[in-house]
């Protein structure tokens, strides 16, 4: 995990992201690694992402663009 995604726009690397997601919910769904205790710093770290708003979208941006 933690790999840079360069062009996960295009097809092959939107599968490749989630065959990376799928792969990833796969080993921590193991029963061995449920048991095991997480880094409170990453713990905080992550809530702290989770709880900023999301970014709105570009008034400018087309839906339809394959640059948004």
């Amino acid at each position: 995990m933690g790999q840079q995604l360069q062009g996960w726009r295009s097809a092959s690397g939107q599968r490749l992201w989630l065959s990376m997601l799928i792969n990833a919910v796969e080993e921590i769904s193991r029963p061995e690694r449920r048991d095991e205790r997480c880094d409170p710093q990453l713990l905080a770290a992550l809530r702290a992402q989770l709880a900023r708003p999301a970014l709105a979208p570009m008034p400018y941006a087309s839906a339809y663009s394959l640059r948004n």
